[in-house]
């Protein structure tokens, strides 16, 4: 009867360990199966309540299968073990040669969440910087704006960042708001400069060129305030001292500007300062000599 069979494999051997497992498996479920016949019949014929009969067959049934789901555990514990490690194992491979393509997903799925930036919004993370055009689940792409994190020109570069930044690195939004922003630059000056001159002309300058549109930047801000349960800064262009070593001072300028107008503003305000006025050392003399009044005459001289 069996002589054509031939489908089986010549080197198909089953040991004799998994043939003791088998036995063991089918005695088992052919013990449990004679057990629950012979308790479902008990049960029908001693009870005679329909209700409490119908809640006793379910119940020896619920046990029936669960003590055979803790005799196949015992049996095949070993074997199950086994499995479980080479699962394991198969999935810490998986995990260390994904890790960055994991990294990105979790970096997508952070970025998203916390809604860091949108397409168009001008962004830094380490030392990269530029405005985003593009966004995936892999990668973000943004064109390169610098060089540096004090100048507003796109380079023509296009940088692709991985997601998996986005998970350990801050995240620095320069597009706060969409129509105003403020914008900050500082100027140096040596300490024997003319720096109150530069101070005053940078002060005048700022004014006269946000003269014109402050007063929408002081209503933007304070709808963004309302908005957002913020307390908006004051808009009015200002110039702070910095002393950020001996010999050096830095003048700080703080103004209002229109979005994608920063590199604007600043480059013609110091054109301007720095074309009408001298602030050298001689200038600052000049200043103090007109200042300073004219000696009064010795009255006990002859």
């Amino acid at each position: 009867m069996f002589e054509n069979v031939d489908w089986l494999p010549d080197n198909f051997v089953i040991s004799d360990a998994v043939l003791s497992l088998l036995a063991s498996t089918l005695i088992l479920i052919v013990v449990i199966f004679i057990l629950r016949a012979l308790t479902t019949r008990f049960i029908q014929r001693t009870v005679q309540s329909p209700e409490l009969r119908g809640k006793w067959l379910v119940n020896s049934r619920n046990g029936f299968l669960l003590l055979m789901l803790l005799g196949l555990v015992m049996i095949w514990g070993e074997e199950l073990r086994t499995l479980a490690l080479s699962i394991v194992a198969i999935a810490v491979a998986f995990v260390v040669a994904t890790k960055e393509l994991i990294l990105c997903f979790t970096g997508s799925i952070l970025k998203s969440g916390s809604r860091s930036f949108v397409l168009g919004d001008r962004i830094q993370i380490k030392d990269l910087r530029g405005d985003v055009i593009d966004q995936t689940l892999l990668a973000t792409t943004i064109l390169e704006v610098g060089p540096g994190k004090h100048l507003h020109q796109r380079t023509g570069r296009r940088i692709v960042i991985p997601n998996a930044l986005f998970v350990s690195e801050p995240v620095v939004n320069e597009s706060f708001t969409t129509h105003y922003d403020f914008h900050v630059f500082t100027v140096p000056f040596k300490r024997e400069d003319n720096w109150q001159a530069a101070q005053t002309a940078l002060l005048d300058s700022a004014n006269r060129h946000c003269q014109p549109y402050l007063e929408l930047v002081r209503r933007y801000m304070s709808k963004i305030g309302n908005q957002r349960g913020l307390m908006m800064p004051s808009v009015e262009p200002r110039v702070t001292i910095q002393v950020p070593v001996a010999g050096e001072i830095h003048l700080t300028v703080r103004l209002p500007v229109k979005v994608g107008e920063r590199n604007f503003i600043e480059q013609a305000i110091l054109g301007e300062v720095f074309t009408e006025n001298d602030f050298s050392p001689r200038s600052r003399e000049q200043a103090v000599g007109k200042t300073t009044p004219n000696a009064v005459p010795d009255a006990a001289g002859d």
